[in-house]
């Protein structure tokens, strides 16, 4: 009588080691006693190869915090800043002096390379500022600011040369990439950087509009008197 020899394939065989996940620990022995091919050719018994993939889970754990801590002491720092900013524009006492604030705050404690200010209204204190200029909202070179003024949201990465052109005039080939915070009723500031990564699509963009609203807000105190 011939016996009937059911071949069972690897296939199967994982199938249904996937399908009972504990069985190995019904046979410790059976786990002890297999191995496991390793990247580099030479093989490992199960228990080594699951610690080390535990292992290279723990590493990739430990780089996942130590950069989630990176970027908490960088939001910190920004957070810092931007408060010192605000107080420094509420201590202001006049438009001119609030505008040169923010400048100088812009240009030193963020380190923009060139700073630009457009605003709206005329302000004569800063006539010799080379990091204001005064355009009226109307005017035609704004025209293609239109839709940022609008809807008043961040920009930042490489602007289209007629934005760039208006913003940094003769200086503009130095410029690679720019943070551009429209000011809706107010006008515009322009961070621009020698470095084309330095401001780029999608980042983050929260710290830039409370900056934003500051000097708004620190603007309407004259406005208003």
């Amino acid at each position: 009588m011939n016996d009937t020899v059911e071949k069972i394939g690897a296939h199967e065989v994982a199938a249904w080691l996937r399908r009972h996940p504990s069985f190995l620990k019904q046979f410790p022995d059976l786990a002890l006693t297999m191995v496991v091919p390793r990247d580099d050719g030479p093989t490992a018994s199960l228990a080594s190869y699951q610690l080390e993939v535990l292992r290279d889970k723990n590493r990739e754990l430990s780089r996942r915090l130590a950069d989630l801590g990176a970027n908490a002491q960088i939001n910190e720092r920004l957070a810092v800043r931007t408060h010192q900013l605000t107080l420094a524009l509420m201590r202001q006492n006049s438009a001119a002096d609030t505008l040169r604030a923010m400048a100088a705050s812009l240009e030193e404690d963020f380190a923009g390379d060139l700073v630009r200010i457009v605003s709206f209204d005329d302000v004569p204190e800063l006539a010799e500022a080379p990091w204001l200029q005064v355009i009226a909202k109307d005017d035609q070179r704004l025209a293609a600011f239109h839709d940022c003024l609008q809807d008043g949201e961040p920009i930042c990465g490489r602007l289209q040369q007629e934005k760039n052109v208006v913003l940094y005039g003769e200086r503009v080939n130095e410029v690679s990439s720019t943070a551009l915070l429209p000011l809706p009723g107010v006008g515009l500031i322009a961070v621009g950087s020698y470095d084309p990564n330095r401001f780029y699509p999608g980042m983050g963009t929260l710290f830039l509009r409370m900056m934003g609203e500051s000097l708004v807000t620190g603007l309407q105190r004259f406005h208003s008197a």
